[in-house]
């Protein structure tokens, strides 16, 4: 099922896309490069790089909008954050396999950010992020980014 950002999404988004561009860092953001399913023409947009550990996420905190089901069809692409761009392969976790990187990875995360509970809750309005990551799990697809070979 479609779903859509809220309506500050489409002004945050371009200031976004031309900042993260120019290697200008703007917090966890990173700009996501994938062929648009349709078009096969190249697609980019901010999303929130999840770093830990050495492994690297995106999650669709608004469902399944464009850059999900761009990036869920090529299931490969391209992140640029923190002044370099990497080519990236993509695999969607499972349900299940998503509630565990709520609970255990982005859950933690966001509680050690000033200001992240309220972030993720009020603004973004994915409070179960933090409050059910099961139910998250269900409306949220995260994927996990992995070096290209080659």
């Amino acid at each position: 099922m479609a779903a859509r950002a809220p309506f500050f999404v489409g002004i945050f988004n371009p200031v976004a896309q031309r900042l993260l561009g120019a290697g200008v860092p703007l917090g966890p953001n990173a700009l996501l490069t994938v062929r648009g399913r349709k078009t096969g023409r190249p697609r980019s947009t901010p999303v929130a790089l999840v770093e830990v550990g050495g492994r690297r996420w995106v999650a669709g905190t608004f469902g399944d909008v464009n850059w999900v089901r761009n990036l869920r069809v090529a299931r490969a692409g391209r992140i640029a954050a923190h002044g370099h761009e990497d080519a990236v392969q993509a695999a969607e976790l499972t349900p299940e396999e998503a509630a565990g990187f709520f609970k255990d990875v982005l859950g933690p995360y966001i509680r050690r950010v000033p200001l992240g509970p309220w972030m993720i809750g009020s603004v973004l309005g994915a409070s179960e992020i933090l409050d059910d990551p099961d139910q998250a799990a269900r409306r949220i697809p995260v994927f996990e980014l992995t070096p290209a070979a080659g």
